[in-house]
């Protein structure tokens, strides 16, 4: 028998040996937390879907953000949940609505040590739930939807917001919003455009987690699961249109369009390791099925190597002082 002189098992002998090889790593200053705040709590209300992650006081989202400081992530996410909404989402316009005041408040307790982004988008603010406005036949008015799009980008920032996530799928909404900041004097916010998002079956869990009043589904705006080419489409478009960050979403099941995306995108790209993704695996590691951090871990790990240089989950914290302990 010939002896091989090709062994690449050699660099995986030991865990020093195949730590210094690793082709990836995972820094926390590429991830971002997603966090919810809901108006009227006295408490932080957990998400029984999420286990782990919950819908924040205001003083207890100040927390979560000084905390992310200090364990050197790259970023938040905020999302609000009013206590009224009504069929045009006034709330996400009104400066002293909940996710406005929430920057503001954050802002106030990390200033620029931590990239402040907010959802821009009606779907937690309208009444039936929907990321738009409707029209008189009950589909989604894109272009309605535009000009309010453009109010709470301007709102946004005047709270405080670093980075504006645009995350409805209107056509031209990374364009509107440009001009109006622009308009506004905001011509340093930029953009993190939600440019390949899917309908997926993985949101469930976020439905709760921002008490969604949807009845029926958003295919008609956003991507079919089944489309790979359209995505770089989309990509295209919004970088034309000055997108300063391009997101796919959801992460999991799109690992081939993250990678085509990452291929051809001049900006940074970023993932949404989204609620299902996070469910399906807290479920598992709490049935004893799989080891939890170990497969936190290989997820996170395995949306880096398909090509994002920013990813959004909730594992972000955790992770963070995972690494942190490794160092």
């Amino acid at each position: 028998m010939s002896v091989p002189y090709h062994r690449p098992r050699r660099l995986r002998s030991t865990a020093a040996m195949r730590r210094m090889t690793a082709e990836y790593r995972v820094d926390p200053a590429e991830l971002v937390l997603p966090a919810f705040v809901r108006e009227g709590l006295s408490e932080p209300n957990p998400i029984g879907s999420m286990p782990g992650v919950v819908q924040h006081t205001m003083d207890s989202l100040v927390r979560a953000s000084a905390e992310a400081v200090k364990l050197g992530l790259g970023g938040i996410m905020l999302f609000g949940i009013p206590a009224e909404r009504d069929a045009c989402g006034t709330a996400g316009t009104n400066p002293d609505g909940v996710l406005n005041k929430a920057i503001a408040a954050v802002r106030a307790e990390v200033g620029d040590a931590l990239v402040i982004m907010s959802d821009v988008c009606l779907d937690e603010f309208t009444d039936h739930g929907h990321c738009g406005v409707l029209a008189e036949d009950g589909s989604v008015d894109n272009d309605a939807s535009l000009e309010i799009y453009a109010q709470m980008a301007v709102t946004q920032a005047d709270a405080g917001a670093h980075m504006l996530g645009p995350s409805g799928m209107m056509d031209g909404q990374v364009a509107v919003i440009r001009q109006a900041l622009d308009a506004a004097g905001h011509q340093d916010v930029s953009q993190i455009a939600y440019a390949a998002k899917y309908s997926s079956a993985f949101y469930g869990p976020f439905r709760e987690a921002v008490d969604s009043q949807l009845k029926g589904d958003r295919r008609t705006y956003q991507m079919h699961s089944a489309n790979r080419r359209e995505a770089l489409r989309e990509v295209e478009l919004d970088l034309e249109e000055g997108a300063d960050i391009i997101m796919v979403k959801p992460a999991m099941s799109y690992l081939d369009i993250l990678a085509d995306v990452a291929r051809i995108s001049p900006v940074p790209v970023a993932a949404y390791q989204i609620s299902g993704e996070y469910a399906m695996i807290e479920a598992a590691a709490a049935n004893g099925w799989i080891d939890r951090k170990a497969a936190i871990e290989e997820s996170v790990l395995g949306i880096k190597r398909a090509g994002a240089n920013i990813i959004l989950t909730y594992w972000a914290a955790e992770m963070a002082q995972w690494l942190r302990d490794r160092s």
